[in-house]
């Protein structure tokens, strides 16, 4: 609990995977990757990000934070540019996203939205968001607003992710940091861990279940559809 000093360890639960898991789960740690959404030397959307992963790591998941320094424009550059490609790469290993960004002109920042118009919804066989849970959080200059969230949220489901129910929203995030860039005890800090618990969970419990999850009709009839127009071919 040293990395966590906001926290009532009475009240803090381990997990336990076989209360989730599917039948034939391995049991390896979940896979998570985190977005943020701001590149000021001071960035509250990435500082709720790390808050976010301490957590994660302590309820068993392997965490991995992307960086968006240096990434280009969607449509900037080609899909073997090393950011972009590191990003996909992410993308693919992981079986749950956060998304973490500040509200902007009452949105989304470009930059979140440029790190998820860089992930394709097909990438050769492979999808690589499909079924994959995903969590949404995002951080205010003012009053509490769920803007953003919103937005992300509808684009998890447009990236075919299965969004859990709860979310964050941290109002005045430049009052809910002190100057070590840790967040401050609060109600706010408290939904974050609510948050990250519940991600856990859905991920253990959805993440050997996707294909089951995710098998759709329309899929199967194209996949039909191609497979007889190929072994119907009048030559080879």
């Amino acid at each position: 609990m040293d990395d966590l000093p906001n926290i009532d360890a009475d009240s803090l639960t381990p997990i336990n995977p076989a209360l989730y898991a599917a039948p034939g789960d391995d049991g390896h740690p979940p896979r998570v990757l985190i977005l943020y959404g701001s590149l000021r030397p001071v960035s509250y959307s990435r500082l709720a990000a790390e808050e976010a992963a301490r957590l994660l790591t302590w309820f068993g998941a392997e965490v991995k934070i992307f960086d968006p320094a240096g990434l280009p424009l969607p449509d900037g550059a080609p899909a073997d540019q090393p950011k972009v490609q590191e990003l996909r790469d992410l993308a693919i290993w992981s079986e749950a996203m956060v998304w973490s960004s500040p509200e902007r002109h009452g949105a989304m920042t470009g930059i979140m939205k440029a790190q998820i118009d860089w992930i394709p919804l097909a990438a050769g066989a492979v999808r690589p968001t499909q079924g994959k849970t995903l969590a949404v959080m995002q951080v205010c200059g003012g009053s509490q607003s769920f803007n953003a969230v919103n937005q992300m949220r509808i684009l998890g489901r447009w990236m075919r992710m299965i969004t859990i129910p709860n979310q964050s929203s941290v109002a005045k995030a430049w009052s809910e940091f002190g100057e070590d860039g840790r967040m401050l005890p609060s109600a706010y800090y408290n939904r974050i861990v609510d948050v990250m618990e519940e991600l856990v969970k859905f991920t253990l419990m959805t993440r050997a279940r996707s294909a089951a999850l995710t098998d759709r009709y329309s899929e199967r009839v194209e996949s039909a559809a191609e497979l007889s127009k190929r072994v119907n071919q009048r030559s080879i």
